[in-house]
């Protein structure tokens, strides 16, 4: 990963200062810890942003910045990462999450049709919700894992790539 290219996406702090709605959160927001691009608070940034995506709750973002403020994550590149569960992206990660559920509990999935009703809904919420929960808290640690180590491995690639490169650089100086 290069820091110039996640720099181009992330607010500044004095940015972040300048929004009224965050001033209730005084000094917390204001931490550098928070801020600073480095392999492990943008790694645990990722892996908070993926976990909470797939969590099926309204206001992700207020768990995902609590938690990344825990865990010394890169504030504003959590959220930004949360954004992979949009309007267009959350049926097929709910569906995704119901049909890992039942293969956890060890039933079948419903294959009724669904209907727009508050009585179909709510006869239904208890056996199509719990299998979705729990495929969907299953689904956000193994992929938010996922995403952690690739993160962790591609950053230290691409520092020894340019380590190789600087080395190679200067034995051909030497050379010359």
């Amino acid at each position: 990963m290069d820091r110039r290219f996640i720099k181009r996406f992330i607010p500044t702090p004095e940015r972040i200062r300048e929004i009224r709605a965050l001033r209730f959160l005084g000094r917390v927001v204001h931490e550098p810890n928070l801020w600073h691009i480095n392999r492990h608070s943008v790694s645990r940034a990722f892996m908070l942003g993926v976990f909470w995506c797939f969590v099926p709750m309204p206001f992700q973002s207020i768990p995902a910045a609590i938690t990344a403020i825990w865990f010394n994550a890169n504030l504003p590149l959590t959220i930004i990462v949360l954004w992979i569960s949009n309007p267009l992206t959350m049926g097929p990660m709910l569906y995704a999450s119901y049909v890992v559920g039942t293969w956890v509990l060890g039933t079948s999935p419903e294959t009724t049709e669904f209907k727009m009703e508050w009585a179909w809904i709510s006869e239904r919420l208890v056996e199509v919700g719990i299998p979705m929960y729990i495929g969907a808290l299953l689904m956000a640690v193994a992929f938010s894992t996922l995403t952690y180590l690739v993160i962790q491995y591609l950053w230290r690639r691409r520092v020894r790539k340019l380590w190789h490169r600087r080395e190679e650089a200067r034995a051909r100086r030497q050379t010359s």
